[in-house]
């Protein structure tokens, strides 16, 4: 395309030789801004930690473990305290982050299994790849993409017909045992051991290449992976988004056999968490002592949902991994990036957000169109996430895994929750057995106030019985846990 000062000039090219001068002027000056203009368009790295407490990290209170580089990021980012994920459990937790949209939305309402276990919990097999996956726009947009880590969105078990992770809109794609494509599988060794153990060996059938390698290194070979495809980028000049969603600190735990310890529960997750830090502090050097990356490079770290009760921390929380409390959804949230952040050392208590807004406020930061005919669940909030504050306006709606009725030894928990402003709800199905707690302060959710706000519990009852049943059932209301021999399905509506 012509502009008018460009037909000027080429008009008068002949006439005039000093106007040779003024064209070669105006075409340095578009070509330098046409170069700002790409140069503007940031770099986001989202780190997804596996089974994370929310206290998990030494600068969100962990006084059992250091985890330094993760710190450091915080020091010179933001700490988000009041953040969400929308699932107690991985595989919803992470189609919620890649799409935007509640997981319901997708029939991904618990991990993904093998086939059987899929159709009896009235579950997909596999995340749809019309999905409007962050990674997708962001490709159309001219980034490069690629996922390095845990994908379990889809190829795991028997589930060997899935669609690769690169047709989700991904350059490149390593993952673990629970993904199509390139993977690398574990070996494991405690002390005693003269040769290495494998575990997960029949994923070798899901997509073709694997590699074998201890499970004490497996973040640093994700890492290790995208090093490279940052060098790359940059020298084809294009911003990159990458998911580094490791696989620790999710059990069984095998830390390198110096790092045993005492062996208990506790001591080996303490490991894997010290352990995982190390290997990513990799890469957050090398973005962080490369000039060009640190001024324009995002990094998000977060977990995919709350801790293993024994293992990781949920700091004043109530309730672990597949609980609907706020011990199960709540997760830590750090903020990098000293070109991008408008604050630096700073910690946000206020602003309630979630997974499914990020998809949103990165297409909106990015300057990246919005995929047509699709409807996100977030908001876009670029203001929270620079650091200016602001919470979502709608609340947040939740629903528990259909097979996670009873889980850790407590029996019947809530089937939905609700955050809405100050007030944290939780109900049956059907709305009963409410619970209303002042979540701002009372962070443990110990005392059940719903007998005295009963227009709250009214209100909040209609909002979220609404959404549960807008999105696609699954068999939550009267599927059978037979390995934990429950007893009788509940058979709720």
């Amino acid at each position: 395309m012509l502009f008018l000062s460009d037909a000027l000039c080429l008009s008068g090219f002949v006439r005039a030789p000093y106007r040779i001068m003024k064209c070669i002027i105006l075409l340095i000056l578009m070509l330098s801004s046409l170069s700002a203009f790409a140069s503007e368009k940031p770099n986001i790295i989202l780190v997804f930690i596996d089974d994370m407490g929310w206290g998990d990290f030494s600068c969100f209170g962990n006084e059992d473990a250091a985890t330094p580089n993760i710190d450091q990021l915080a020091t010179e980012g933001i700490r988000f305290e009041q953040f969400y994920v929308n699932s107690p459990i991985c595989s919803p937790s992470r189609t919620a982050v890649s799409t935007g949209q509640y997981p319901q939305r997708w029939k991904i309402t618990s991990y993904l299994n093998n086939r059987k276990s899929n159709e009896e919990r009235g579950m997909a097999q596999w995340l749809d790849p019309e999905a409007p996956m962050l990674a997708r726009s962001l490709q159309e947009g001219g980034y490069a993409t690629g996922h390095f880590g845990k994908w379990h969105m889809g190829g795991q078990r028997d589930v060997a017909d899935a669609p690769a992770i690169t047709e989700y809109g991904f350059d490149e794609s390593l993952t673990n045992f629970e993904g199509m494509g390139p993977k690398l599988l574990p070996l494991t060794m405690k002390p005693g051991d003269t040769e290495p153990g494998r575990i997960w060996e029949s994923a070798e059938i899901l997509g073709e290449g694997f590699r074998w390698m201890q499970r004490s290194e497996i973040t640093g070979g994700f890492v290790d992976a995208a090093l490279p495809f940052i060098d790359k980028a940059a020298s084809d000049g294009k911003p990159f988004y990458i998911n580094l969603w490791p696989d620790d600190v999710h059990g069984p735990w095998w830390p390198s056999v110096v790092n045993w310890g005492d062996g208990s529960k506790r001591r080996l997750y303490l490991s894997v968490l010290e352990e995982m830090d190390l290997q990513l502090g990799k890469l957050f050097k090398r973005v962080s002592e490369d000039e060009a990356l640190k001024d324009n490079t995002l990094i998000l770290v977060c977990s995919d949902n709350g801790p293993e009760p024994g293992a990781g921390e949920a700091g004043p929380f109530r309730g672990f991994k597949t609980h609907l409390y706020e011990g199960g959804i709540r997760s830590s949230l750090v903020a990098w990036g000293p070109g991008v952040l408008k604050k630096q050392n700073h910690v946000d208590s206020e602003s309630v957000f979630s997974a499914i807004d990020l998809v949103p406020t990165l297409l909106t930061l990015t300057g990246t169109s919005f995929p047509e005919g699709k409807t996100f669940d977030g908001e876009s909030l670029v203001g929270t996430l620079l650091g200016e504050g602001g919470s979502r306006e709608a609340p947040i709606f939740f629903r528990r895994p259909p097979d996670r009725d009873t889980f850790y030894d407590i029996a019947d928990l809530p089937d939905l929750a609700v955050r809405s402003g100050k007030w944290k709800f939780l109900c049956e199905y059907d709305g009963s057995q409410p619970e209303l707690y002042d979540i701002v302060s009372d962070l443990g959710e110990s005392k059940n106030v719903a007998g005295e706000h009963p227009k709250v519990v009214t209100r909040l009852t209609k909002s979220l019985l609404e959404w549960h049943q807008s999105m696609p059932t699954d068999k939550g209301a009267t599927y059978l846990d037979k390995r934990k021999k429950k007893g009788k399905a509940k058979g709720k509506k």
